[in-house]
């Protein structure tokens, strides 16, 4: 059954557990980009997760695995904002996606990501190396729904974004995965509603 009148699911997930995380903040100030029709909540479970071992990727996984599996299923898209930690993805992200490599979430489902640095890199490796995951794993990767952010940590004042060309690439990044999953929901994939 396509999207009619219910809101979009979008679960956002951080690669940071670190308290003061600019990519944690940048995803709280996605709540007032989003269109009306998007309802947007954060997985902050990804620090709960044991070390991925397909010796326990089995029909009855922790608890923990379990709610992510559950988490990223029931949303009809998700975005990952990242840091880039020793120029790859934080380990803890990296873990959280080998445990939805087999059981299958990712396939088909619309996904943004945003790669943000206080370097003018802006994360460029953790980037590629997440798409490059993404990917494998056949997630839909929003086209122009991913970009990096250098200088983060400037453009994010108190939480809010202080930076109008990251407001409205954000703006576009929401519309874009706003598209995706209602073509997505249109050609009847990964059992949307």
């Amino acid at each position: 059954m396509p999207l009619n009148s219910s809101p979009i699911k979008i679960t956002a997930i951080s690669g940071s557990l670190r308290r003061q995380s600019s990519n944690t903040s940048l995803i709280h100030a996605l709540y007032p980009l989003a269109p009306e029709t998007m309802e947007i909540s954060i997985f902050e479970g990804i620090g709960d997760l044991p070390h991925f071992n397909p010796d326990m990727d089995g029909d009855d996984p922790a608890p923990s695995v379990a709610r992510l599996r559950d988490t990223i299923r029931q949303a009809d898209g998700v975005i990952i904002s990242t840091p880039e930690y020793a120029h790859g993805v934080p380990g803890v992200l990296k873990n959280a996606l080998d445990w939805l490599v087999s059981s299958g979430e990712f396939v088909y489902k619309p996904v943004a990501v945003v790669s943000g640095s206080p370097m003018e890199t802006g994360g460029e490796k953790a980037h590629e190396s997440l798409q490059m995951t993404l990917r494998m794993m056949t997630a839909d990767l929003v086209e122009g729904g991913s970009f990096t952010v250098p200088f983060l940590n400037q453009k994010l004042r108190g939480g809010e974004i202080k930076d109008e060309e990251l407001n409205e690439r954000l703006k576009g990044m929401l519309g874009k995965l706003e598209e995706a999953v209602r073509e997505a929901a249109a050609n009847g994939m990964n059992g949307f509603r």
